[in-house]
């Protein structure tokens, strides 16, 4: 088996906490740019499935655990996995390769076609913010922020 550290696995504070608030606003506005020029193009939103087309409120219960699951779940499983443990394998050799390669798993993982670009720009750059910080943790918390921003967004929680 094979064990990693806390420090490989990129389970740590960051090196720096300003410094990875502003590589994050650069990882985060890379995803939003990529996303605002693919998605009219390659409609990722209903390929998966997993995002309400409206609010029920009959099903509420079902919404608030569904929240939970890919809001939280999600991101702390997916961070660990493909942030923590695949950049943590492959960086030794080549950050570079590290990077692109946990991009194109993590993308590749959600098994979406349509979707697929917009993955890797997430995962690339999420892995680099990995890079840069030392730590997941900045990662892990943009992928929530946007996997609430998307459901609340599904059901319409910002529109009047």
């Amino acid at each position: 088996a094979i064990g990693l550290s806390r420090d490989e696995l990129g389970l740590r504070r960051p090196r720096s906490w300003p410094a990875a608030f502003g590589w994050s606003l650069v990882a985060a506005g890379t995803i939003l740019l990529a996303t605002a020029i693919l998605a009219p193009f390659l409609h990722p939103g209903q390929e998966q499935g997993l995002t309400p087309s409206g609010w029920d409120g009959h099903r509420a219960a079902q919404f608030g655990a569904n929240f939970a699951i890919v809001v939280l779940v999600a991101p702390l499983v997916e961070e660990l996995t493909f942030r923590g443990a695949g950049f943590g394998l492959i960086a030794p050799y080549s950050r570079e390769a590290a990077i692109l390669g946990v991009g194109l798993a993590f993308a590749l993982a959600h098994g979406l076609l349509q979707a697929l670009p917009i993955f890797v720009v997430f995962g690339c750059s999420l892995a680099w913010l990995r890079d840069r910080t030392g730590s997941i943790l900045p990662g892990m918390l943009i992928h929530a922020s946007w996997n609430a921003v998307t459901l609340l967004d599904a059901v319409h929680w910002f529109r009047a």
